[in-house]
Formats: C-alpha cells, sequence, structure tokens
C-alpha cells in the first residue's frame, strides 16, 4: 500500500540541484576566455560561481567591473556560447530519476522554480526525457522579483492549486532556501550542489541532504 504523504507538490531549483549543469559552463565560459586569450578556468573553480548568475561570471572570471566598457560584450557571447552547449554534458544528479519515480509513484506532483532564463531553461529540461512529467517551470521571465523572493514559489504553488505548507523547495543556494521560508514551504538544503557550505544548518533551520538518495526519507 502507497504511503499517504501531507507533500502535495515538490519544487526543484534547477542549477545545482536538480540538473549538474557545471560542465557545460565550464566549457563555454574557457571558449569565450580563450577567444579573448584569457586564462581557462577548472571545474572547481567555476562550480562555486554557478548559481550568481551569468554576470558575476564575467566579473570574476575576466575581473572587470560591471562599468568596463567589454563587459556586455564578454556577457552576450558567453551566452550564446553557453546555449549551444547547454544540453552536451549536463547530466540528471545521480539518484534524481528514482527520486522522480518515486515521486510519479506517490502522485506527488513537481515542477521548477530557477532564477534561469527560459530560453536557456526549457531547452535544457526538455533534452532529458526523465522530466516529461514536470508539472509547471518558473523563471525569471514569469515573475517582477527572483529569488530570494518567495514569488516564483507562490506563483508555482497558486497555479497548481496547492497550498505552499503543502510544498518542498529543494535548493542549493542560500536564496533557495531563504525564498522557500518565505514562501512558507517546507525546505531542504543541497549540500551535493555548488554554493551551500557544511555550515549551513546553523544557518538555516531545515534539512540538509548530501546525496539525492538522502531526499526521499525527508518527504512527509
Amino acid at each position: 500500500m502507497l504511503e499517504n504523504h501531507k507533500t502535495k507538490l515538490v519544487l526543484f531549483d534547477l542549477d545545482g540541484t536538480l540538473i549538474d549543469t557545471a560542465p557545460d559552463f565550464l566549457t563555454s565560459l574557457n571558449n569565450v576566455l580563450n577567444k579573448y586569450g584569457k586564462k581557462n578556468v577548472t571545474a572547481q573553480e567555476i562550480r562555486n560561481h554557478i548559481s550568481e548568475g551569468s554576470s558575476k561570471l564575467i566579473k570574476f572570471f575576466f575581473e572587470i567591473n560591471y562599468e568596463h566598457e567589454d563587459f556586455e560584450k564578454y556577457k552576450s557571447d558567453f551566452l550564446s556560447e553557453y546555449k549551444k552547449n547547454l544540453n552536451k554534458k549536463s547530466k540528471l544528479f545521480d539518484g534524481m530519476p528514482d527520486l522522480l519515480d518515486y515521486l510519479d509513484e506517490h502522485s506527488i506532483m513537481y515542477g521548477i522554480v530557477t532564477n534561469k532564463f527560459f530560453e536557456y531553461t526549457d531547452p535544457l529540461v526538455n533534452s532529458f526525457p526523465e522530466l516529461k512529467n514536470i508539472k509547471i517551470i518558473i523563471c525569471p521571465d514569469h515573475v517582477k522579483t527572483s529569488k530570494p523572493d518567495p514569488e516564483g514559489i507562490l506563483l508555482a504553488c497558486n497555479k497548481l492549486n496547492i497550498k505552499p505548507e503543502e510544498t518542498i523547495y529543494l535548493g542549493d543556494h542560500p536564496n533557495d532556501l531563504r525564498a522557500g521560508l518565505s514562501a512558507g514551504a517546507k525546505i531542504i538544503g543541497c549540500l551535493y550542489g555548488y554554493s551551500l557550505e557544511k555550515n549551513s544548518n546553523e544557518l538555516f533551520d531545515c534539512h540538509f541532504v548530501e546525496e539525492v538518495s538522502e531526499i526521499i526519507s525527508k518527504i512527509d
């Protein structure tokens, strides 16, 4: 007999939570760095910066400020390169297909609330057949204010007619957890991702997981 869950909806952050997109970010950034004669970066160097967005990636790795005359050119080149590469090496995190199967078997809906724009999110998600049952995708295009504002999570809940308190939001960045808390959802911090430190449990009163396989036991 299947267990009855209070949780009716699970919402995922995208980069670093649902999908490991670091390899394609790395390829794209290094291609642009090479183009302009800059030093390549490693997977470890880029990992902690992926969830910060493209502008901060350019600022940090080109070592320029936002007002630099070439900033927009570098950023545009990077985004064009990333659009070409976004589903080349990216993969679901280990254990994610089993988690999605579990949610399907228990009739728990799931979706995505991300700060990644829809023109990059949509082709990436559609490249994974395992994500065919996703019920909703909320990107910055769909809201006035992105995370850490709770608007995206609340919008997803509203569209699916699910209460925030019946929702779990999973993320790998402090802003994910802040958004989930502000929305009134249960939150789970994903330490296997890019941006949460091991001591995050001192800042947020919630469950943390080091592997996707630990998530099922946290779904009430």
